[in-house]
């Protein structure tokens, strides 16, 4: 797992979020919704999941520069739609 320092002390002010707590999304055994980012996949695939961490449910923007490494975008808390879009995949597996 890695990410940019700089950018995560500025999601932490901006979200409240560190990238340290992020990762837990990844390594936590509950199951994640994840979605291709195809309108911000031009440079490279990138992904956003919907999962839960201790705090709250999560929104995660991340790829993978190679098979071994995902590197974190960033991460905020869901909005009401995010929840009910995770919660209709929980229910539903959409």
């Amino acid at each position: 797992m890695e990410w940019d320092e700089v950018k995560n002390l500025a999601n932490q002010r901006q979200h409240g979020i560190s990238f340290e707590e992020a990762e837990g999304l990844f390594a936590g055994s509950s199951d994640c919704l994840e979605i291709f980012d195809k309108a911000h996949s031009d440079d490279e695939d990138r992904f956003i999941s919907i999962g839960p961490v201790s705090r709250g449910l999560l929104v995660v923007v991340w790829t993978t520069p190679d098979d071994d490494t995902i590197r974190i975008i960033s991460a905020r808390w869901a909005n009401r739609r995010e929840h009910a879009l995770y919660h209709r995949y929980r229910e539903e597996g959409i």
